[in-house]
């Protein structure tokens, strides 16, 4: 009885590892040989690992990530030009501590969004939460949510993201109003990190922004501490994508 009344006050505390737990240590005469210590401390350790697990279930989904996008399959033997080094040099996830930005830029199908969402994808392995958005989209839904009152919920959510990835940033040029937005969005996340992926050189993003001062603003700020990458190549979708569905699930 007393195991039964435990078990169950364990799980309306909403800790159903270790009340799981207690059961397997109940059944298995084995762990009597471990001192009261030992047992409490393999329940604990069950309950946390379970919980971190959860989350980071919890922020794999939120971000939206490319399907199997990590960078235990990304591909450096191909002549694309990337760097292997400063490329791993950022899967720790330093560079969110510290706030910088990661570019990447190159020709269509080289695998930006893949190697983009990979590094989110670590990320979130350390501990941080990300966000994966296509930026057409995101610029619409920014200039909806202007209309009906949501702008600044929308831009407040942006800003708690540890990583957000712009992807297919600037495939056609800004207007004055989606200038002024990811302005909005750069500053708000000066305390965190974005990765940005364009098909559009760097040399080429202050005129794509039109306005003047709103690129020299936005650029300062998303420039100054980046790691840029920069791709050539043919188009790898062709021996990567599957026959249907909308994201590559390959290595990249």
């Amino acid at each position: 009885m007393l195991n039964y009344n435990t078990i169950e006050g364990l799980r309306s505390l909403r800790l159903p590892a270790m009340a799981s737990g207690l059961l397997v240590q109940r059944e298995n005469p084995d762990y009597s040989q471990l001192s009261f210590e030992e047992r409490l401390g393999l329940l604990v350790d069950a309950e946390l690992l379970q919980r971190q697990n959860r989350r980071l279930q919890r922020a794999l989904k939120a971000a939206s990530l490319m399907a199997g996008a990590v960078v235990a399959d990304v591909d450096y033997t191909s002549a694309r030009g990337l760097d292997k080094t400063t490329f791993v040099s950022l899967v720790n996830s330093n560079w969110v501590e510290h706030h910088h930005n990661v570019i990447i830029v190159g020709p269509t199908g080289v695998g930006k969004s893949f190697l983009a969402c990979a590094l989110a994808h670590s990320a979130i392995m350390n501990g941080h939460s990300a966000l994966y958005v296509r930026t057409p989209r995101l610029l619409d839904d920014l200039a909806v949510a202007r209309g009906d009152g949501r702008l600044a919920r929308m831009m407040s959510s942006l800003a708690r993201f540890d990583v957000v990835v712009l992807d297919d940033f600037l495939l056609r040029p800004f207007t004055t109003d989606q200038s002024a937005d990811l302005l909005e969005i750069v500053e708000d996340r000066s305390a965190a990190s974005t990765i940005v992926t364009s098909q559009l050189p760097v040399t080429h993003w202050h005129e794509g922004l039109g306005d003047e001062t709103l690129a020299d603003a936005t650029l300062d700020r998303l420039l100054e501490r980046s790691h840029r990458f920069e791709l050539v190549g043919d188009s790898r979708r062709q021996r990567t994508t599957p026959p249907t569905g909308p994201r590559t699930t390959g290595a990249a």
